[in-house]
């Protein structure tokens, strides 16, 4: 699905990503993990094409396709999507309003027909019962006086609602409780199918408790540390990443 190698990104002169290799699959869901500084959120932020990111060296394709050729838009269009780790607030704007015309933005650039008022409320309402949205805040402003725990699941509705190819969801757990994380899982495991692949970007273990990934790897100062299934997450969670990599220095010493 995605396939990214040796990317190098800075922000200003500050390199922050030092050569990313990383490769998800078609319906496989990978999380990536670590400390705070170690790039997790410019990843995500780089593969959507939010300004204020320069790529020095390296590339990453989505489905064959250069990514980073194309216009926010157009990586949309391909069928990214990103669920941000802060959702802003757009009042004056209902939810409604704001995934009506990016549905039917994206389904004209496939060369599908808009849906009717009829239709996409019919489908919002099928797909709200995912995450539980109550209508009445599908009319509210987009995000207006939401709890943080709503904001999430209204980003795991948009996603539902879009159908992307990739999801990226840059730290979806943070600030949640018990009962909107378990929400929020259930919704992304409802999506999950053969075609539709996940990048989950975390602190933690505890949103993999609930939806167990693929793969799992851990980012550190810029680059892959290390890889592996469920089980390095639960020992990042025992061990803390300061463990992981004092380990992996010994093992990249012992190589030398």
């Amino acid at each position: 699905m995605i396939e990214i190698r040796q990317l190098q990104v800075a922000v200003g002169e500050q390199l922050i990503l030092r050569g990313v290799d990383l490769e998800v699959g078609a319906g496989e869901v990978h999380a990536v993990m670590g400390p705070n500084g170690s790039g997790k959120s410019t990843l995500a932020h780089v593969l959507a094409g939010m300004p204020g990111y320069t790529v020095r060296s390296g590339q990453a394709q989505l489905r064959g396709v250069d990514l980073l050729s194309m216009e926010p838009e157009e990586r949309a269009a391909a069928g990214l999507f990103l669920g941000f780790q802060y959702p802003v607030e757009i009042p004056g704007i209902s939810n409604l309003q704001l995934l009506k015309e990016a549905l039917n933005a994206l389904r004209l650039r496939r060369s599908e027909k808009p849906l009717d008022a009829v239709e996409f409320l019919a489908l919002v309402r099928k797909r709200g019962r995912f995450v539980r949205m109550p209508e009445e805040l599908l009319r509210r402003g987009v995000n207006e006086g939401f709890s943080g725990g709503e904001k999430k699941r209204n980003e795991i509705l948009q996603m539902a609602v879009l159908e992307p190819r990739l999801a990226i969801l840059d730290e979806t757990d943070s600030g949640l409780d018990v009962d909107a994380l378990r929400i929020v899982a259930e919704g992304i495991n409802a999506l999950r199918t053969p075609g539709r692949s996940f990048l989950l970007i975390t602190h933690y273990q505890r949103l993999l408790q609930h939806v167990e990934p693929d793969r799992v790897h851990i980012l550190s100062n810029g680059r892959i540390l290390c890889s592996g299934g469920p089980e390095l997450a639960r020992a990042v969670e025992e061990q803390g990443y300061e463990q992981l990599e004092e380990e992996a220095s010994v093992d990249v010493g012992s190589v030398a």
